[in-house]
């Protein structure tokens, strides 16, 4: 094989690699599997959640526009719920006693776990709050909204993905 040819099959094999590997980030991909407790300790696997629909939320206490979207978040957790939605909050917060301060004051009607850089990576990178991410009940990611978001938006394409709520 001339150098031509290898530096050809290397470059489309990194391509391929690159390709593959940040896959299950993408949108139309499996959602990457990840185990976190909440704050309760509860062990919380995505996986778990196959069957429904989920709306991961990577939020901080700081972020303001977060903090204005979480009761929204938390009643559609209410409404949808039993029609299959399940909201998971994900703190970026560097620790977890700011969080157990804000949900005393703030109770939501999801759980939240501690999330960090290595998860936000898992997902794409999360360069931004906040970041919602939309996975279908097969476990594919369908959505991701970064920043502040039209949360009209948001629940007309959850209406969409859930079953009976269609029409």
């Amino acid at each position: 094989m001339s150098i031509r040819s290898r530096t050809i099959a290397l470059i489309g094999a990194a391509a391929l690699c690159s390709w593959g590997c940040g896959f299950a980030a993408e949108l139309g991909g499996a959602a990457p599997e990840f185990e976190r407790a909440d704050l309760s300790g509860n062990p919380i696997q995505l996986s778990a959640y196959r069957g429904k629909l989920v709306l991961l939320n990577f939020w901080a206490t700081w972020c303001t526009p977060c903090l204005r979207e979480m009761p929204r978040l938390s009643a559609w957790q209410r409404k949808y719920g039993a029609a299959g939605l399940q909201v998971l909050g994900i703190s970026m917060d560097d620790d977890a006693a700011p969080v157990r301060r804000f949900l005393t004051k703030h109770p939501l009607a999801y759980p939240v776990l501690m999330g960090d850089a290595k998860l936000g990576e898992a997902f794409g990178g999360v360069l931004g709050l906040p970041c919602s991410i939309l996975i279908d009940a097969q476990g594919r990611i369908v959505a991701r909204y970064q920043g502040e978001s039209d949360l009209r938006e948001i629940e007309t394409q959850i209406k969409a993905l859930l079953p009976g709520m269609r029409g």
